[in-house]
């Protein structure tokens, strides 16, 4: 028999490390890397790709380039997340929080399938089946088209799948299973590894399309190896939002689709319901405007979206005067109170000022900028934004600003809202009227400033 072996394994990046150290070197985390126990496979096995096929060498001419055939689940924001389906042979890992939804988000997508007379298959780990049928009935879901097991051997599981040949599996959870193949115990870097692997590989081999979910970590991040992230197709995080009633389902890496698009979903007591106006539930605004508040309209995936956002800027009461950003990179707001000092003569460096994107959103785009800085504005000039006005672009270092993408898309929304003031940058004018909208195309920070005092 061979001699089975030790590795030491960075628990946050899965990077190997010679020896046991303090400190993992790849992503320098502390007290990260645990030594594991690595199972020895036989001599003669042939180790195969997570692919789960050996392949020969061929033209890119000679690749079949028929269409992937997705499933569509009847959740459209689900749908729209994945990149318009569920593909044949995909593999899904779905994390967050405790609570967020993620085993009854999927639940209800397997009985949505099982409904179009397609078999399905949950296998849990982690809740007994009174538990998952409890939940089932709460939902309203229907019991006798669900095919529940519950086992953590992926061998197992993998000889059931072989008996009844369904076409969605799902795997709750990823961090309980186990592989005869390495002898960890459950939970731990080798044994996630190659459990995913194993079931990445069947899934490839026989078109089964499997979700996975998986743990996080106290900083939103998916627990265990990075392996974990290469290995599936797709990888998704639901989130939830400043409003516990509603959650963010956003893919981080998407094989067969964008990685722009976002998922709102409602949860009340019979699962998780769809919002087909995304908009709305960022816009929450109290009836009385106030100084440091207004709208910009944000570009998610093939989408607008209109959000708030709120400024507070007060005199210092310390020494040192505090800068934070929620929502957004705080680089990127010391970089605009720059630009505002020295394009737009307003002095704020003995001021404190906190930003903030309400709802929980996280804005990654540069379109947000020109917003950011009038609701700054705003808030130290204790001057109101009309509520029905919204403002986006991006600023350039020398006081310009910027085009923003989908112009006029996000013009045509925000007027379907109701806005009817918006000052934006003067190459994302359009060519003809949008009705009810009185629009200020600006090309600089100064002429922006000018603007907001007319429409004030």
């Amino acid at each position: 028999m061979a001699k089975k072996t030790t590795a030491y394994v960075c628990t946050d990046c899965g990077a190997d490390s010679p020896r046991w150290a303090g400190q993992c070197s790849a992503c320098k985390a502390w007290n990260t890397i645990k030594e594991v126990r690595l199972g020895q496979d036989p001599a003669n096995s042939q180790h195969l790709g997570y692919s789960g096929t050996t392949s020969t060498v061929h033209f890119l001419s000679e690749v079949n380039l028929t269409q992937t055939e997705r499933l569509a689940t009847g959740i459209s924001e689900f749908d729209r997340v994945l990149g318009g389906g569920i593909v044949r042979g995909g593999v899904v890992l779905i994390g967050g929080t405790p609570g967020a939804g993620k085993s009854t988000l999927l639940l209800q997508v397997i009985a949505n399938l099982a409904n179009q007379d397609i078999s399905v298959l949950y296998v849990s780990g982690e809740e007994s089946l009174q538990q998952i049928a409890e939940r089932a009935i709460r939902l309203s879901l229907p019991l006798n088209k669900i095919k529940m097991l519950t086992e953590t051997s992926v061998q197992s599981i993998c000889n059931t799948l072989d008996e009844i040949k369904p076409s969605i599996l799902v795997i709750d959870s990823i961090q309980v299973m186990h592989t005869q193949s390495s002898d960890s115990t459950p939970g731990s870097v080798s044994q996630v590894k190659e459990s995913a692997s194993y079931l990445t590989q069947y899934a490839k081999k026989n078109n089964v399309s499997i979700f996975m979910v998986g743990h996080v970590t106290k900083d939103q991040s998916l627990a265990g190896p990075m392996t974990l992230s290469h290995i599936v197709d797709t990888q998704l995080i639901l989130a939830s939002t400043d409003d516990a009633r509603f959650r963010v389902l956003r893919a981080d890496k998407n094989r067969f689709g964008s990685v722009g698009e976002l998922g709102f979903f409602a949860m009340d007591s019979t699962g998780l319901k769809e919002v087909k106006n995304p908009s709305a539930m960022f816009l929450n605004r109290t009836e009385k405007p106030f100084p440091g508040s207004v709208v910009t309209v944000l570009w998610e995936g093939t989408r607008p979206l209109l959000v708030e956002i709120q400024a507070l800027v007060t005199e210092c009461q310390y020494g040192n005067p505090r800068r934070l950003a929620v929502g957004f990179d705080q680089n990127r707001l010391a970089m605009l109170l720059a630009i505002l000092t020295r394009h737009g003569g307003i002095f704020t460096a003995s001021d404190e000022i906190y930003a903030n994107v309400v709802g929980g959103i996280k804005v990654t785009e540069t379109s947000s900028d020109l917003a950011i800085l009038i609701s700054i504005v705003s808030s130290l000039k204790d001057t109101v934004v009309p509520h029905d006005s919204f403002f986006f672009g991006e600023l350039g270092l020398n006081g310009e600003i910027r085009p923003v993408a989908n112009g006029y898309a996000r013009l045509n929304d925000a007027a379907k809202h109701g806005f009817k003031k918006a000052i934006i940058p003067k190459a994302n004018a359009p060519k003809k009227e949008i009705a009810g909208l009185k629009i200020f195309p600006v090309s600089s920070l100064t002429e922006a400033l000018t603007a907001l005092h007319d429409i004030s």
